[in-house]
């Protein structure tokens, strides 16, 4: 038992002799570093185990929140997870192309010629003059344009011509492409969700051989007898296609659609010249004595004059003064056209003969400035023609209220509705309009909606019909061709085609030295095909080279190298 206590107690108490005979000797002098003189406690049950709570405690909310992240919101975060390692990029589609009506690519998308930061493709133009603003150009939607969220920062827009009229038609529809990463952000796989949709082709009505020549000889025409500008039209009579459609000084789609050239841009935005500007749909000019004819149509319409009644005409026409018998005012003509009829009368463009019949003079009535207003407005005259291009200005016919709005109250004047009688005072047309005017002369008034998108016959749309005796268009008509043949427009008379046409020359400014140069008509006479309308803008009033010389040089092209537009 002694043996077995021993061993008991050993088991249970495992001492050093050191520990006892310290703590029993209590030495006065002991080491405190060393624990001499004391006893070490123990840690107490209360601390051990509130530690050891609190490590429980801590365990089981570790556990809880590794079970809430993956068994209660592990879908979640694993979706999330995969996502990061997806990068979703568009694929842009090709933008439609855009073709004359001969298939002529006038426009198209090149994805291997992309020379800035795009991620998309570029957008290549035909690089012909003459088209910049028919087809407009693209660039980069603005911040406005992007805030809506339908478009990536990165897609081309349109921004005039047919480009900006048809955008969501050439535009097409983005793919998405999915590329996955892996954690080290290197490819793990590519592959598309959404193939883009191209854009559609548009076909337009224009044909670009036409255009680009109208152009140059247009741009010639100026450079060479000072002209600052010009736009031209050639119109089908019957369908309202454009053929072709050009305005002078044009922009290079290229450079705008690239953005690259900064001074070549500023030069367009910047320049006195107004290259931006359309003048063939958004340039407004006094149409001179190309307005007659509606005047003369008001009045044979109004039966105030017959076509065969001829007027004396000298040079001018001089009226007395109402409040003044001994003061009269004078109204010059542009030459001394002697005798003529309604006939002769458009053939030479006697202004005499016109103010008569426009405001009236002795025993003779006036057509009167509000049937003139009319008679100019049933043709389409200052109000937008519905032509699918942007930009496109209305202008203006003048009336008493007009003047009234315009002058600060001022009261109309005889004198008012001589001039306004030859296209002049505040007369305000585009060259489309009166295009659109010279092909409801030669179809019998069919008022037509211009297109320069190629149609059907069948979907040509007229705003509406001018209804008035045969006899008026006849006569009208006749004294149109009687201009070319004996007129104003001579040169115009050809060979391989029979033209009818009326000339005009609206003074320009205070001083009155220069002139905007028009000519307007049809051909051929016996069956009309296509009107046009051509103005040069801005010209010295002495020079005699003008818009005439730009439609004989077209003519004279379209004999060898285009002969089916005139049969």
């Amino acid at each position: 038992m002694f043996f077995t206590k021993r061993k008991r107690l050993s088991r249970n108490f495992d001492l050093s002799p050191d520990e006892i005979f310290v703590d029993a000797s209590n030495l006065p002098k002991y080491d405190e570093q060393q624990f001499e003189g004391r006893l070490e406690r123990a840690i107490s049950r209360r601390t051990f185990y509130g530690l050891l709570i609190f490590c429980t405690l801590l365990f089981l909310a570790f556990v809880g929140r590794t079970f809430w992240l993956m068994v209660v919101e592990g879908n979640y975060y694993a979706e999330r997870s995969q996502s990061n390692s997806l990068n979703f990029t568009p694929i842009f589609a090709e933008r439609g192309n855009i073709y004359d009506r001969n298939g002529k690519v006038l426009a198209w998308t090149d994805n291997g010629t992309s020379t800035d930061k795009r991620v998309g493709p570029n957008r290549v133009y035909l690089d012909t003059p003459g088209l910049g603003h028919l087809l407009g150009y693209v660039s980069f939607p603005n911040e406005e344009e992007f805030s809506t969220g339908k478009y990536h920062p990165q897609e081309l827009l349109g921004r005039d011509g047919v480009e900006r009229t048809y955008n969501e038609y050439l535009l097409g529809e983005r793919g998405v492409r999915i590329v996955e990463v892996n954690a080290a952000g290197k490819l793990a796989s590519d592959h598309i969700v959404k193939l883009p949709v191209p854009g559609q082709e548009l076909k337009l009505s224009i044909d670009n051989k036409v255009q680009t020549k109208l152009y140059e000889f247009m741009k010639q025409i100026a450079l060479d007898h000072g002209f600052s500008g010009g736009g031209g039209v050639v119109m089908d009579v019957e369908t309202g296609e454009i053929l072709a459609i050009t305005s002078y000084p044009d922009y290079d789609p290229n450079v705008l659609s690239l953005g690259q050239d900064k001074s070549l841009i500023k030069k367009y935005l910047t320049d006195s010249n107004n290259f931006m500007l359309d003048r063939s749909i958004g340039g407004l000019y006094a149409p001179g004595s190309t307005f007659k004819l509606f005047v003369a149509i008001g009045a044979l319409a109004e039966k105030t004059v017959n076509p065969l009644k001829n007027f004396v005409t000298n040079g001018k026409l001089v009226v007395p003064n109402p409040y003044d018998k001994t003061k009269e005012t004078v109204f010059k003509d542009w030459q001394n056209n002697g005798t003529v009829d309604l006939r002769r009368a458009i053939a030479v463009s006697c202004d005499v003969y016109f103010y008569i019949i426009g405001g009236g003079f002795g025993s003779q009535p006036g057509l009167g400035i509000l049937n003139i207003e009319k008679y100019s407005r049933l043709f389409g005259l200052a109000s937008k023609t519905g032509v699918n291009l942007p930009g496109e200005e209305d202008g203006s016919i003048p009336s008493p209220e007009w003047k009234a709005e315009n002058f600060k109250g001022e009261a109309w004047r005889l004198g008012d509705t001589y001039h306004t009688a030859i296209g002049q005072y505040g007369v305000q047309v585009t060259p489309i309009q009166l295009a659109r005017a010279y092909a409801a002369i030669a179809n019998g008034g069919k008022l037509l909606q211009p297109t320069v998108v190629k149609i059907k016959p069948e979907q040509a749309k007229a705003s509406s019909t001018i209804t008035v005796d045969p006899s008026v268009w006849q006569a009208v008509r006749e004294g149109m061709r009687q201009t070319v043949t004996e007129g104003t427009a001579k040169s115009l008379n050809l060979p391989n085609v029979t033209v009818a046409a009326k000339t005009g020359s609206a003074e320009i400014g205070i001083t009155k030295t220069r002139v905007n140069s028009w000519i307007a008509g049809y051909w051929p006479y016996e069956k009309p095909h296509y009107a046009f309308a051509v103005v040069m803008e801005k010209g010295e009033r002495t020079n005699t080279v003008g818009s005439v010389v730009a439609v004989r040089q077209l003519l004279d092209w379209m004999t060898i190298y285009a002969p089916e537009y005139l049969k």
